[in-house]
C-alpha cells in the first residue's frame, strides 16, 4: 500500500463573476463561481463575457490539505454539492483596480467558518469538480482518525458559597476588596 503524505498543495484557480451591482454604492457585484485545480496563473484573465457579466480567471492560489483537518474536509465534502471555500479580500484589502481579490482557498468548513468572523472578508463556497472530491476523500480516507468524544466531569470544588470577607491577609486595607456592595448595605440597614 503506497503511503500518502501528510500535507498536499493543490494549485487552485479562482473564476470570479462580475455583474452589475444592485445599490448605487455597489457599482459591481462580485462571486465566486467556480475552481479550477492545476490551473495556471490568473491574473484576471477574462473566460467569458455575456453582456455585462464578465468572468474571470482571477488568480491561482495554493489550497492546503493537511492531515490534522480531515474532519473539516469530510464536512465539506458531505454538504450538497460538495464544496471549497473561496476567501475574498475586499475593498482596499484587495490591492487591485477590481476592489476585489482572492486571499486563500480552503476546503475545511470549519476554517471558512473562521474567517466568516471578518467583516473584511467574503467567504463562499463553489461546487468541487468530480477530480477535487476523489482527491480530498482518498486523502481523508488515509489520514482520519476518529477521535471519540469524552465527557468531562465537573470538580468537586463548591461555587455556590459566599467569599464576603476573605480579602488576601498579605495586603493591609482599610476595606476588603471581596466583599460586595450587597453585604455592606445589608449591614447598615440592620
Amino acid at each position: 500500500m503506497e503511503e500518502t503524505p501528510q500535507n498536499l498543495t493543490i494549485p487552485m484557480g479562482v473564476v470570479l463573476r462580475r455583474r452589475p451591482g444592485v445599490t448605487r454604492w455597489a457599482k459591481w457585484a462580485w462571486t465566486a463561481v467556480a475552481v479550477l485545480p492545476n490551473a495556471g496563473p490568473g491574473g484576471f484573465k477574462v473566460l467569458r463575457e455575456d453582456g455585462d457579466v464578465t468572468d474571470y480567471h482571477a488568480a491561482t492560489v495554493p489550497m492546503d490539505l493537511h492531515h490534522t483537518e480531515c474532519e473539516g474536509y469530510r464536512t465539506s465534502l458531505m454538504m450538497s454539492p460538495p464544496s471549497v471555500f473561496v476567501v475574498l479580500d475586499k475593498g482596499e484589502n484587495a490591492d487591485n483596480e477590481h476592489g476585489i481579490a482572492v486571499h486563500t482557498v480552503t476546503a475545511s468548513s470549519d476554517l471558512a467558518l473562521d474567517w466568516q468572523d471578518s467583516a473584511e472578508m467574503i467567504v463562499e463556497p463553489v461546487a468541487m469538480p468530480d477530480a477535487l472530491i476523489i482527491t480530498i476523500r482518498d486523502f481523508c480516507d488515509a489520514h482520519f482518525e476518529d477521535v471519540p468524544f469524552i465527557k468531562r466531569k465537573r470538580d468537586k470544588k463548591r461555587v455556590d458559597l459566599v467569599e464576603d470577607g476573605i480579602g488576601d491577609a498579605r495586603i493591609r486595607q482599610v476595606a476588603d476588596v471581596y466583599r460586595s456592595p450587597s453585604s455592606i448595605k445589608g449591614r447598615r440597614d440592620g
